[in-house]
Order: C-alpha cells, then structure tokens, then sequence
C-alpha cells in the first residue's frame, strides 16, 4: 500500500463531506445562532450531549464555546439520568449530536429536555430520525460516506460535526462584537492572556535597570549607563528628562569599525534622533509587532510629555512568557 496516496485519500473523503455540510448550512443556521443568543443574554447556556464519538466532539465544542465567551457545559445522556440533570437549566438551550439520530442514551434523554421547556437543536445526518422528529430545530450533517474503509467508524461525520460546531461558535463570538482582550481574559495563564493583558508599564525596565545620559555625554558614558543597567541601549535626554534618541550596543559595533576613538565622540552624533517609542499604556502585543515589523530588540517608553520612563529589551520578553 501507498501510504501517503491513501492519507490523502482519506483526507479527500473528508472534505468532500465538509464541502457537503456547508452547503446544507441554511435558515436554520441562522435560528440557532439567535436562540443561543437569547438563551446567553438571558442568563442561560448552551448544554451540548452526545454519546460516544460525539461526546469527546461534544467536549470540544464546550471548550470552544466558553473560550469565545459563549458559556457552555457539557452532558453526558447516561450521566444526566442519574444527577447530573441538575446542570441543565430553564434558561439553557441544547444541543444534541448524533449522526444517526437514534442513539438510545441520548433519545432517552430527550423527554426530560422536554418537559423543562427547553428549545433542542439536533445535529443529525437523517431529519427523519427520532432526534430529527424530535427537535426543535435541525442542523443537517449529512456526507456520502465515513473515511472508515467499513463505513463504520466515525470519521468524516465527526469532523463535519465538529466543523459546524466552530462555525456556531466564531458566528456567536462576531455577533456579540467579543474582542481580543475579552478572549484573553479567558485565557489568564496562557501567553495569549498575558500577551494581550499585560502592558507595557507592565514589563518596562526603570530605574536602575533603565540607561540614560543627557545630550552632551560622551559614547564612553553611555557604555557605562549601558552596562551598569545591564541594558541593549541608552536613552539620550534633554534637561528635562525628554528622549533626543537612542543609542545599541549594536550601533557601537558598527561605529567602532571607521570610528576607532569612538569612546570619546558625543553621543548626539552618533544616535538615532527621533526613534520608534512606547507608551506605558500600551499592551505588549504592540511591542511584539513592532519588534517584528521593524526587526529592533530595544525600544524606549516615553510619557504623554515625551519624558523617557522606561525601556523593553526584547530580551525579558522570553521570561515574561510573553514571546
């Protein structure tokens, strides 16, 4: 056998059925994004259940959902027969997987849904099945046929399911105009979270770990500023403690080349005049980009009055677990 052919095989199987589903995305789609848009506004949730496969995609949805500010839990059909129905609440609204829409855990559940008044959206390949007759709402997941060579183990309709399942959740997150810093306090212990959380007066180096020296300085005295601060630059300032510019220990090297006597040249002719700056205010994810789109490893933090308050090395971003 080839295996890669066949891997890629299997994968077209897949998205023949995924290119299935978007096409069977309809009106339907759209009624349930608005009831669980209600349901959430209303202080409910999403309860998805499932059994089997569709339990561990039915934990993944979950995972998704609430990441993305949709709140969400997930219910296991047999489980809930048995306590954990107590988490389903008169504001919730469910969502029941099953490809074949015959699942007996799961159909038994479907009268206690019931009978609590709450609205049930079926993800199913057959509408004619006992979760399809039984739903209030039908999002058709049907493709030709399983990856499984035997048509038997869930493939192409997990993925499809679990498919549709980010479609619902990316949908909610732009129709409740959620935003990256929502996302990211979700997200607290993670570097996307403290990437996004965290700013710039957060991680910027002051006082004795901040370089400067006053125009008229010689390059030998922002060596020294440099290294007591254990620093990549030296802030440049007026009088007034506001930036004139920047000097690297990468523009030494450079100058040290044609200009052996370098120690003893003003800093003012050889530093960067008017330099790219931060404000304290600033989140870090700004100084990710920058360093990225100007390729720099230092920048120097400036006050609203141009007053130079800090710097970020590129350096502390690896400790910070922010790069």
């Amino acid at each position: 056998m080839d295996f890669q052919k066949r891997a890629k095989e299997i994968i077209d199987v897949e998205i023949a059925g995924m290119e299935k589903v978007r096409d069977q995305i309809n009106g339907h789609f759209s009624m349930a994004i608005d009831w669980i848009l209600a349901a959430v506004q209303n202080g409910g949730k999403v309860v998805v259940t499932g059994v089997g496969k569709n339990f561990h995609i039915g934990q993944k949805m979950v995972a998704t959902f609430n990441s993305t500010g949709t709140p969400a839990a997930l219910l296991h059909p047999i489980e809930a027969m048995h306590g954990d129905f107590g988490l389903v609440g008169e504001k919730d609204v469910v969502l029941a997987l099953s490809y074949s829409g015959g699942s007996d855990e799961l159909i038994a559940l479907l009268p206690a849904l019931k009978r609590r008044g709450l609205k049930i959206i079926g993800m199913t390949g057959d509408e004619s099945s006992p979760l399809g007759l039984q739903s209030d709402l039908i999002l058709p997941i049907t493709v030709d046929k399983e990856a499984c060579p035997f048509g038997m183990a869930p493939t192409t309709s997990t993925t499809v399911t679990l498919a549709l399942g980010d479609a619902l959740a990316i949908v909610l997150l732009e129709a409740r105009g959620f935003k990256k810093e929502d996302y990211a306090k979700l997200h607290p212990g993670g570097a996307i979270g403290r990437t996004l959380l965290l700013k710039v007066s957060d991680v910027m180096r002051t006082t004795a770990r901040l370089a400067k020296v006053a125009s008229g300085s010689k390059v030998k005295d922002a060596v020294m500023a440099m290294t007591g601060a254990r620093a990549g630059c030296v802030a440049i300032v007026d009088a007034d403690e506001k930036l004139l510019g920047i000097f690297t220990d990468g523009d030494l090297r450079r100058h040290l080349m044609d200009t052996p006597d370098i120690t003893e040249v003003l800093i003012d002719s050889v530093m960067t005049a008017n330099p790219i700056t931060l404000t304290p205010d600033q989140l870090a994810v700004d100084i990710l980009k920058i360093y990225e789109e100007k390729n720099i490893d230092d920048l120097v933090v400036v006050d609203d009055s141009g007053r130079v308050v800090g710097s970020v090395d590129i350096q502390d971003l690896p400790k910070l677990k922010i790069l």
